[in-house]
């Protein structure tokens, strides 16, 4: 309970803050806002909940009936997964507009991890109309909370503060410790027979454990939401667009919906036979919107065609990078060996070595950033070199798939392909956030970061679709794909190389 004013703190409160002290001076939070303590942990819990159910979702959807799953064929299941992602992150751009011109940052968060909740726990039950009903609300509420809690974490620092890289880097350093523990304990309480003999002691059915799994996810969101709305008074919302400030109300909600909805009908229609070549448009979009900006004579539209190729870099590094919850999922379950010195582990446990790199070389990264200042790479440049690790990455896979033709392989080759594209994904995705926050044009940071967010949906319909394809029948085949994906992250670094200069100038606003 916080003092009142003129009394003498509690033993509670001074242990708290003693406690609070500590745990800031060791995650580095002390040299920053204090907001971003607060913001931190709140998006622990929320990724906490996020990570682990996507640990799960592809696996519970083809498992056979008999174990507890749906029971898909794995193209369904990979169709399943890009358009329920596609649709988390694309929502985030009519979350953004709800946030900036309706009811601020704050309550979007609020309202959208509160209905994050209802969904995982609308998972927690076996049926399929609640599967749909959960990820559809999940959808949602990601929507509103994710664009906006960036937003929040851009409103701590002023454009110019050289603090800004290295603070997205500690935010998002508290993403991963949740997404490091989510896989862990959502995926022993679904695949774990030590917990499936626990619920058969107890009298439950054991093929449900993957309900329990589900809804453990929806504990943490519940959490996420107590502590934000403990401390949300300490924040600010940033700059919210006056009706003089922008389009009228009517017509922007209008156009918003109309493309929000466009997409997803694009994403759906994308799926069936003979209209598969409308994937096209999600590479086609974006180039027509950055000749459009680069083309018109204000700095707001330069910044804008910077964001579009931002958006570019993105979405092709998404695509592969969110293999992580189909391809290299699958591959985990069905061609690795999944023990460690004799020692047996679900295979969802992998989910977890991704976010173990990022809370491991965080520190080094935002250190690196802050020693070089005013001297480190452009924020295009740290892009490429995102690409590059990404690309790396992949063309490790290549002798584990030809491996895998004589039995199942180390699962140090999955832990090697989660070191190097963790190291593309702290050189893109934080610095991704700290840049729209900053080149965003006045009063539309929270329409900006829904943008990026839908380089994200692009890439993650992208990455389901990718995914469907998977085989453990045919190495060769395996081998080719990962070759073919890392040969596509590559041509898109060199890209983004090249064309660094023009997106330092565009961001500026200069033509």
């Amino acid at each position: 309970m916080p003092s009142r004013e003129g009394q003498g703190q509690s033993a509670y409160g001074l242990v708290a803050t003693i406690a609070s002290g500590a745990r800031k001076s060791w995650l580095g939070l002390s040299s920053h806002p204090l907001g971003l303590s607060t913001l931190y942990f709140t998006e622990l819990w929320e990724r906490f909940s996020y990570y682990g159910m996507r640990a799960l979702l592809t696996l519970f959807m083809v498992a056979p009936a008999s174990q507890g799953g749906l029971g898909f064929a794995t193209p369904t299941a990979g169709s399943i997964y890009g358009t329920y992602g596609m649709a988390v992150y694309l929502l985030a751009l009519p979350g953004g507009f709800i946030a900036d011109r309706i009811i601020g940052a704050k309550r979007s968060v609020l309202i959208g991890g509160s209905t994050i909740a209802a969904g995982h726990y609308a998972l927690a039950y076996p049926s399929l109309p609640t599967f749909y009903l959960g990820l559809a609300l999940i959808a949602i509420g990601t929507g509103l909370f994710k664009p906006n809690i960036s937003a929040l974490v851009g409103a701590l620092y002023d454009r110019t503060d050289t603090r800004r890289d290295a603070g997205f880097s500690l935010f998002y350093m508290g993403i991963n410790v949740g997404a490091f523990f989510a896989p862990l304990v959502t995926g022993f309480l679904a695949q774990s027979s030590v917990f499936k003999d626990w619920l058969s002691a107890m009298g439950f059915d054991p093929v449900l454990s993957w309900h329990w799994g589900f809804g453990a996810a929806g504990v943490g969101m519940t959490i996420s939401m107590v502590l934000f709305a403990r401390s949300m008074r300490r924040l600010k919302d940033p700059d919210v667009a006056s009706p003089e400030a922008s389009s009228p109300f009517s017509r922007q909600a209008i156009s918003i919906a109309a493309v929000t909805l466009g997409l997803l009908a694009l994403a759906l229609l994308s799926d069936v036979n003979g209209f598969r070549w409308l994937r096209w448009l999600f590479i086609l979009l974006p180039l027509v919107g950055i000749a459009y900006g680069a083309a018109r004579q204000s700095p707001d539209a330069h910044r804008l065609a910077a964001v579009g190729i931002y958006f570019l870099a993105a979405m092709v590094f998404w695509a592969i990078f969110e293999q992580a919850g189909t391809t290299l999922t699958l591959f985990a379950d069905t061609l690795t060996r999944n023990e460690v010195v004799g020692l047996a582990f679900p295979s969802s446990w992998f989910q977890s070595a991704n976010p173990i790199f990022v809370i491991l070389l965080t520190p080094l990264v935002a250190a690196l950033w802050m020693k070089l200042g005013s001297r480190q790479p452009s924020s295009p440049v740290k892009f490429g070199l995102g690409l590059v690790f990404l690309a790396a990455s992949f063309l490790l896979m290549v002798p584990a798939a030809n491996y895998a033709a004589d039995g199942r392989v180390s699962p140090f080759w999955l832990l090697g392909l989660y070191f190097l594209f963790t190291v593309g994904e702290l050189m893109l995705s934080p610095v991704g956030l700290s840049t729209m926050t900053r080149i965003a044009p006045q009063r539309m940071s929270g329409q900006v970061l829904g943008l990026w967010f839908l380089a994200t949906a692009f890439g993650d319909k992208l990455a389901g679709d990718i995914g469907g394809a998977f085989t453990t029948s045919d190495p060769d085949a395996l081998a080719l794909s990962f070759l073919a994906q890392a040969g596509l992250v590559g041509v898109a670094a060199a890209l983004m190389f090249a064309v660094a200069p023009i997106v330092r100038r565009l961001s500026e606003g200069e033509s």
